[in-house]
C-alpha cells in the first residue's frame, strides 16, 4: 500500500580516465544494473531508494578514476583515485582525515572522498557531465599542486566538523585564481565564496602560463637519454595524459620551483570569523 512517502532519488557517475576498462570488467559491471549507461571510460545510473546493487568504494578502487553521486535529500558525493606515487597519502591527509573530506591508500592508488549535504537547498539531480567537470583537478594534484585538497578542507570547516581553535594546514598558491576544474569543485561542495575569498588572502600567486620554455627545453635536453624515451613512449601510450604532470612534478623538484605554499597560522575560528565579517559588509 503506498504510505505516500516518496522514496529518494539518486544520481551515480563513474569515469575511468587513466585506462579504459576491458571487456571482462565491462560484463561485471552490466551485473550491477540493467539500466546503466556503460562504456569502457563511464558508468552512469540513477535509481530510486537502496536499490542501486554496486559496491561504490569496490566500484572505485578496482576500476574507476573518479565518481560523483547526487540525491534527491541533498547530499553530495565526489570519490578522486590518483597513483599514490603522484600524491602520498601523508599529504592529503595534511587536509583530509575524516568526512566529509577524507583521504585513504587502496592498494597502489590514493582516494580521496569529498562530500556536502544540504537537504533545504534545492534540488538539481541531473549530473550528467558535473563529473567531467570537475576530474581535471586529478591531474592537478598528479603535478603538486593541492588547492582541491584545501577547498575540500575549507568545506569541512563550513560544514562544522572542526573546532574553532584547530589551525589551517598549508596554504596552496593561487586560490584566487581557479582554475575552471577547481571551481566547478567549489561550487560541488557549496563553498562559500567568502569563506574563499578570506582565504585566499593568505594565498601567493601563481603564474598561469606555467613554467619558461626556455627552462624547460634545457631540463629536457639534460634528461638521460633512457627518461626521454620512456616518456615519449608513455605520452604515446594510455596513461599519457598524467605523464606531462608526472613531468612538471620533477622539473620543479630537480630545479628548486615546488609549487609554492604559506604556512598555515589562521585558525578555524579565524577564518569563519572573518568570513562573517565580509558579509555583513555587503
Amino acid at each position: 500500500m503506498n504510505d505516500g512517502r516518496v522514496s529518494e532519488y539518486q544520481f551515480y557517475e563513474f569515469l575511468a580516465v587513466d585506462r579504459p576498462l576491458g571487456h571482462e570488467q565491462l560484463a561485471e559491471l552490466r551485473k550491477l544494473s540493467d539500466t546503466a549507461r556503460i562504456t569502457p571510460t563511464s558508468f552512469t545510473d540513477s535509481c530510486h531508494g537502496d536499490t542501486f546493487a554496486g559496491d561504490v568504494t569496490a566500484m572505485v578502487e578496482a576500476y574507476f578514476d573518479g565518481f560523483l553521486q547526487l540525491t534527491s535529500s541533498g547530499s553530495r558525493q565526489l570519490a578522486l583515485r590518483l597513483p599514490a606515487r603522484l600524491l602520498d597519502l601523508a599529504t592529503a591527509q595534511r587536509y583530509c582525515w575524516a568526512d566529509p573530506a577524507d583521504a585513504y591508500q587502496a592498494g597502489e592508488h590514493v582516494v580521496l572522498t569529498f562530500g556536502s549535504d544540504d537537504p533545504d537547498e534545492e534540488k538539481t539531480l541531473d549530473g550528467d557531465g558535473w563529473l567531467a567537470s570537475i576530474v581535471g583537478v586529478r591531474q592537478q594534484l598528479a603535478a603538486g599542486d593541492h588547492r582541491a585538497l584545501y577547498l575540500a578542507w575549507l568545506a569541512a570547516i563550513q560544514s562544522g566538523e572542526f573546532g574553532d581553535d584547530a589551525t589551517e594546514p598549508p596554504v596552496p598558491a593561487g586560490l584566487a585564481d581557479l582554475t575552471a576544474d577547481l571551481r566547478n569543485l567549489a561550487d560541488f561542495l557549496r563553498l562559500d565564496p567568502l569563506l574563499l575569498d578570506v582565504a585566499a588572502e593568505h594565498s601567493a600567486s601563481v603564474d598561469a602560463a606555467g613554467p619558461d620554455p626556455d627552462e624547460v627545453r634545457d631540463w629536457v635536453t639534460r634528461l638521460p637519454d633512457g627518461d626521454t624515451a620512456d616518456a615519449v613512449i608513455r605520452l604515446l601510450g594510455v596513461d599519457g595524459h598524467l605523464v606531462r604532470a608526472e613531468l612538471l612534478r620533477r622539473f620543479r623538484s630537480e630545479r628548486g620551483q615546488p609549487q609554492p605554499t604559506t604556512s598555515g597560522t589562521r585558525t578555524v575560528g579565524d577564518l569563519l570569523d572573518a568570513a562573517e565579517t565580509a558579509r555583513s559588509a555587503i
